[in-house]
């Protein structure tokens, strides 16, 4: 409940915000919407606390508290309202006017033929979907390519840990899977401004985990003896991870607010749902993973996490061209994690009964004298 028990508050005012704003159709939309967000991002949840656990409990705070602001109100509320007045040319004023003032009956377009806030945000979906595509594939690459001493698919982890002492291969794959993207699968109209934001996705991994990596190795430099257990980031190195995470947050968030429109496309709706709701139940997840230790006691929750990720940014860069059901990429995300989160277990199982194994053995030694 100390975990968990500000995420239930907020999502029991959450859903009644809704009831008051829009009635009880809005209640169970904005129920929905929580759902739909917290499935998706389980992934990013498991992501979230293996990077929040090599930061020191003071910035740990600081993404439960600030971090929640930007996730709540910055990508579910002002992003998706950013992406229409930049893309469309119009004040923000006029895309919050957009956005309220939906057509009647669903319509995409106004009885004028002008477009609505949902075709808007829409439209602007490839160049999303490539930016947030090619974030996520270098976050894959990037782990996929290294050497771990604890492998989960091992007949294919092992071969590309190899691969990766290539410099620069995760850099290569990701710019061949926009390349291809942009050629295959983006429409010919698309192809310049999806190779854009692929190639800028890139760049912000490429800087903000670079400069992540400079400032942790600077301040933690000189120590004497081997490194601690565990090195906790401080500083501009803890700052650089934490906007790392809202970035990745950013990343993984592309799909859910994009999918929410085949709910609703009501903003408040949106932002109660996916941000208040969805989020705070990621953010109280992450915790939970952090404090309980749970990525240490099931080893291959994190390398399931990143296959997901890996899927997700395949699908990302799928629909830039073509629609795929946001259940789909949900649901890829909780194979992977469940299926990781089974043989953990198998695993944990199997190393106990080999230790009970071994004691009787142990006893039945005789002592040297």
């Amino acid at each position: 409940m100390r975990i968990f028990g500000l995420s239930i508050i907020v999502t029991v005012l959450s859903l009644i915000a809704a009831l008051v704003y829009g009635g009880p159709t809005a209640l169970v939309l904005c129920a929905i919407l929580g759902i739909l967000e917290v499935s998706l991002s389980f992934d990013n949840a498991v992501i979230n606390a293996s990077i929040l656990q090599r930061m020191s409990e003071f910035w740990q705070r600081i993404f439960l508290t600030i971090g929640v602001v930007i996730a709540v109100f910055g990508m579910r509320l002002v992003f998706p309202l950013a992406i229409v007045w930049i893309t469309a040319g119009l004040s923000p004023v006029r895309a919050f006017d957009l956005a309220m003032n939906p057509p009647a009956d669903g319509a995409l377009t106004f009885p004028d033929g002008s477009a609505s806030y949902e075709k808007l945000l829409t439209d602007a979906h490839p160049q999303i979907a490539a930016f947030g595509g090619a974030f996520l594939l270098l976050l894959f690459f990037n782990f996929i390519l290294e050497e771990h001493e604890v492998t989960w698919l091992g007949w294919i982890e092992r071969p590309l840990a190899k691969l990766g002492k290539l410099d620069m291969l995760a850099v290569v794959l990701t710019l061949a899977g926009i390349v291809i993207a942009a050629e295959f699968i983006a429409h010919d109209d698309d192809r310049g401004t999806v190779l854009l934001a692929g190639i800028l996705g890139t760049i912000t991994y490429i800087v903000v985990d670079g400069l992540g990596s400079l400032f942790h190795a600077e301040e933690h430099a000189g120590g004497e003896g081997g490194p601690s257990e565990v090195v906790k980031a401080t500083g501009k190195a803890a700052f650089f991870l934490f906007l790392y995470l809202e970035v990745l947050d950013a990343s993984f968030s592309f799909d859910g607010v994009i999918g929410a429109f085949a709910i609703t496309s009501d903003p408040i709706l949106i932002a109660l749902g996916l941000g208040l709701i969805g989020a705070m139940f990621v953010r109280s997840i992450t915790v939970y993973l952090v404090r309980k230790g749970t990525l240490s006691e099931y080893v291959y929750l994190e390398h399931g996490a990143f296959w997901a990720i890996g899927a997700l940014a395949v699908i990302l860069l799928i629909t830039i061209g073509v629609h795929v059901n946001e259940v789909i990429s949900g649901l890829v995300g909780v194979a992977f994690i469940g299926a990781a989160f089974i043989t953990s277990i198998i695993r944990n199982r199997r190393e106990e009964a080999e230790a009970d194994d071994a004691e009787p053995e142990l006893e039945k030694s005789p002592s040297l004298s």
